[in-house]
């Protein structure tokens, strides 16, 4: 992959990891043991029953967008890692390299349409 492609990639990985993290920001803290890892902050809306299954739901879906984010900004730093290292764009299993296309799809992707397929079984 040319040098132009990767910073352009990087640009944008950048940017979806500030994305992800400004999301967590708003419902989360960062653990205090991981730095990887956020905590959903528990909703204090008031001691009425309503009010306190209201905050369980909300706490409930925290907790899933929590680990969706959470998941997709493990993904974008292990792309940036991959990128400082040099090995971003090649299979992690084929060693050969993933197609731009699919990188511009998905720039976290690290393998390629064919080793994906065959982990997937979709071959």
């Amino acid at each position: 992959m040319d040098q132009q492609t990767t910073q352009q990639m990087k640009r944008a990985l950048e940017k979806e990891r500030d994305k992800l993290e400004a999301e967590l920001k708003q419902f989360a803290t960062k653990s205090a043991h991981n730095p990887d890892d956020y905590d959903a902050n528990f909703p204090e809306l008031g001691d009425k029953e309503d009010e306190n299954a209201n905050e369980v739901a909300i706490y409930s879906d925290n907790l899933t967008l929590e680990r969706t984010l959470e998941k997709s900004l493990r993904d974008v730093k292990n792309a940036l890692k991959r990128i400082e290292d040099g090995a971003y764009g090649i299979c992690k299993y084929c060693k050969h390299e993933i197609s731009k296309e699919r990188l511009e799809a998905r720039p976290t992707s690290s393998a390629c349409i064919e080793c994906k397929k065959a982990l997937t079984q979709e071959l």
